[in-house]
């Protein structure tokens, strides 16, 4: 998965460019997407910044081979981001 595609679905799923980070809480991966968006006044990445943070994203899901569930799981989710609150994802790593 390249940043681009990674950028295309949080654009297609929930109409904005939504921030992602990859969240470790004891032996457990998860990837989130935050409530905060390229081109909000609060958001801290510039459009450069953001699609290289992408980038990185995309690139680790690659690495750890969980591309499949990603796509699956921002197809498939009914929740959306919102102030406070993220939406996460528990990735099942390969072993």
């Amino acid at each position: 998965m390249t940043g681009t595609q990674l950028r295309d679905f949080l654009q297609r799923k929930w109409g904005r460019p939504y921030d992602v980070r990859l969240f470790r809480r004891g032996d457990r991966l998860y990837l989130q997407v935050m409530w905060r968006y390229l081109g909000q006044g609060t958001f801290a990445l510039s459009e450069a910044q953001y699609d290289a943070h992408l980038e990185r994203i995309g690139r680790q899901l690659r690495e750890l081979g969980v591309e499949e569930q990603v796509i699956a799981f921002l197809e498939r989710t009914r929740e959306k981001p919102r102030i406070g609150r993220a939406v996460s994802l528990p990735l099942q790593l390969p072993e």
